[in-house]
């Protein structure tokens, strides 16, 4: 349990750094330590990492994150349970547009 701990922080880590050139070396010593661990999943995530570590790199070094976009599937899909009374995709597709966009309506005087 412990060993599965401080593999899974030493990964968090990695995002962490604060020299990204720093990152592909810290990766290789994560993904050994990983593949010699004995533990099941993290050597199957090691395997998963190393298909990977060109994308991952490189949103380490770009800064990249997909947090907006899951805000954003997060409210468009508050806003899908709010709309299950429209007759069709329409409203549904006006609303998700009102609410996700910075639309200025001009209200009558």
């Amino acid at each position: 349990m412990f060993r599965a701990f401080l593999l899974k922080e030493e990964l968090r880590l990695l995002c962490a750094l604060e020299d990204p050139a720093l990152a592909p070396a810290h990766l290789d010593a994560w993904l050994a330590w990983a593949s010699r661990s004995r533990l099941q999943p993290f050597i199957k995530l090691a395997r998963t990492i190393r298909r990977h570590r060109a994308g991952i790199l490189a949103a380490i070094r770009l800064g990249l994150s997909n947090g907006r976009r899951e805000g954003l599937n997060s409210r468009i899909r508050l806003i899908s349970h709010r709309s299950f009374g429209f007759h069709s995709a329409d409203p549904l597709i006006a609303l998700v547009y009102l609410c996700c966009t910075a639309i200025a309506i001009p209200l009558p005087r």
